[in-house]
């Protein structure tokens, strides 16, 4: 069982919290969603979120999936993010899920999908290297 609470994780990232991410946790699995804020937009004419957020959010996302699954204290270090933007981020609440296709003793390697509508249809993608401690 993990000794890690989602406001543990919080507390890992002033950013996280400056954003508004939020986390549940289900059946042991956490769940990542970042509710609509005004000061959000990037294009006013669409409206849409503003990329550096969705990247943002979605770096915080694999961190913090990382911290919960490895059940660790240090917070791993970003040796590089690679987003993918597939369509615009509109004016709605993100979500969030992440895995992790390999974890090794110095580096894991993670996954980060965000949408809005369904899952199948993803606003981003990203996949990410973090050194370990």
């Amino acid at each position: 069982m993990n000794t890690l609470t989602v406001d543990t994780l919080l507390d890992y990232s002033p950013y996280a919290r400056l954003i508004g991410m939020q986390l549940t946790e289900i059946d042991g699995e956490l769940r990542f969603s970042l509710p609509f804020h005004h000061d959000n937009i990037g294009n006013d004419q669409l409206p849409a979120l503003h990329g550096g957020l969705i990247g943002g959010f979605m770096e915080m996302v694999a961190i913090m999936h990382l911290l919960w699954v490895r059940e660790s204290n240090t917070v791993p270090r970003t040796v590089d993010f690679s987003i993918d933007y597939l369509r615009p981020g509109l004016a709605r609440e993100l979500h969030a899920a992440c895995s992790v296709t390999k974890h090794g003793q110095q580096i894991a390697n993670v996954q980060v999908s965000v949408w809005q509508e369904s899952p199948d249809k993803p606003v981003a993608v990203a996949r990410a290297h973090f050194l370990l401690d």
